[in-house]
């Protein structure tokens, strides 16, 4: 079984790291944005694969990032073929789980322990169509009624 991890940097990544023993019991790769502070994990990990960091705090080039990620993330969903798509979300995750989606990985979310009460944009858009949507707050299955509650991932 072939499972890809996928997280933006921060807290997103923080969260999805709290899985490393799932990460190791796996054929498994790692993809997150490349950040001087991220390059360390390929000491740590075997697979792991960066994409562009860029965030919505810089419209002008936030788009043609978002462009470019959505065609390396294409690249890097054949060169690893998973079965399944782990992530805590945030922008660079959401291209993939739709990548995963069409051609016929198994998307299991796991919205952000950040959001007590309110949507995270990716998991608005990824509940749809998800396979398993974890929340790590009962309050957010007022959200998203038909996620799992499954406590805190830390």
């Amino acid at each position: 079984m072939r499972v890809m991890f996928i997280a933006s940097t921060g807290g997103h990544l923080a969260e999805l790291l709290q899985l490393k023993n799932l990460l190791k019991q796996y054929d498994s790769c790692l993809i997150t944005e490349k950040t001087a502070s991220n390059l360390t994990l390929k000491k740590k990990y075997k697979n792991v694969s960066y994409l562009i960091y860029g965030t919505k705090d810089h419209p002008l080039t936030y788009p043609f990032k978002l462009l470019a990620n959505c065609f390396k993330s294409l690249f890097l969903y054949f060169k690893y073929h998973p079965d399944y798509i782990v992530t805590t979300g945030a922008h660079v995750a959401g291209p993939m789980c739709c990548i995963g989606k069409i051609f016929g990985s198994k998307i299991i979310f796991i919205e952000t322990f950040a959001n007590i009460h309110s949507k995270t944009v990716t998991g608005r858009i990824v509940y749809h169509f998800a396979d398993v949507f974890i929340v790590q707050w009962k309050s957010m299955l007022n959200e998203y009624p038909k996620a799992h509650y499954e406590g805190w991932i830390y």
